[in-house]
């Protein structure tokens, strides 16, 4: 856990943010159910919970959930089957995450096949109502 510095606090505040371990990232998106939908600022305040701190360390948060992803992807590829549901995974606002593998087109399909209702806003695919589909981990 780290005092949030002076450069951050302008935008985080003061108090503590815990940088997490990749696994604990990993963990909470593969627990994610079918159905629902987390975004990286639910996983943030889960750790910051988890670990008494003011906030999740947004960086390294999405970096690790980048990386779960991009793992996820390659077990698939290999023909495994129980791996990291990180098309659940959402950026804040419901907004699908374009850098995990196979693109927002992708994930808009899978979140579709599932009963999500996906549209385009500009250059973002976003899931509608996505809050009402939130898993309460």
């Amino acid at each position: 856990m780290e005092e949030i510095a002076d450069k951050m606090s302008k935008r985080w505040g003061m108090g503590t943010m815990v940088i997490p371990a990749p696994m604990e990232v990993d963990e909470i998106m593969k627990s994610v159910p079918k159905g629902k939908v987390i975004t990286i600022s639910e996983i943030r305040a889960m750790l910051a919970r988890k670990h008494k701190a003011s906030i999740g360390c947004p960086i390294t948060t999405g970096i690790f959930a980048w990386i779960a992803a991009n793992a996820a992807e390659e077990q698939s590829q290999q023909g495994k089957k129980d791996m990291t549901p990180y098309w659940r995974t959402l950026k804040t606002g419901g907004v699908i995450n374009e850098k995990y593998p196979g693109g927002a087109e992708a994930k808009k399909k899978l979140l579709e096949s599932k009963g999500h209702r996906v549209i385009q806003k500009g250059n973002r695919c976003i899931v509608v109502n996505y809050e009402e589909s939130l898993a309460r981990i």
